[in-house]
């Protein structure tokens, strides 16, 4: 019974060149439409804000992995993937673990979540951190 049947047509590959399907100019059409739309572009930067939270630079917060100091925001896309060697990365920022002696400033891209802390905003003394 199952010869009796013709074979299934074989899907064509995603980038295969067929004719009811021709290959775009541009192999992200989408992204165009993104960079130009003042509605999308307002979106993502509200989209990043709320991921990096009240993290500024001066800002002391803490979460389960230590207690940190904010040294830079980074908000360029392209220099974030560089930092943080991640294609998907919008925004960095560069800490530094204040608990540690000598501690090294490193570039993180984690979101700012319920289990983070403000100890200090940025702008503020030291002194008014801690009274």
């Amino acid at each position: 019974m199952a010869d009796s049947r013709p074979p299934l047509p074989k899907r064509p590959i995603p980038h295969e060149r067929v004719p009811d399907r021709p290959t775009p100019s541009n192999p992200r059409p989408h992204s165009e439409h993104l960079a130009a739309d003042p509605l999308m572009t307002e979106a993502l930067r509200r989209v990043v804000e709320l991921e990096i939270g009240p993290r500024r630079v001066g800002a002391l917060y803490r979460n389960v992995d230590g207690v940190f100091e904010v040294l830079a925001v980074i908000r360029d896309p392209e220099r974030a993937r560089s930092l943080l060697n991640r294609r998907s990365a919008r925004w960095a920022l560069i800490v530094k673990d204040v608990t540690r002696a000598g501690g090294e400033p490193f570039a993180i891209g984690s979101v700012w979540t319920t289990s983070d802390y403000l100890v200090r905003e940025a702008g503020a003394r030291l002194s008014e951190a801690f009274a």
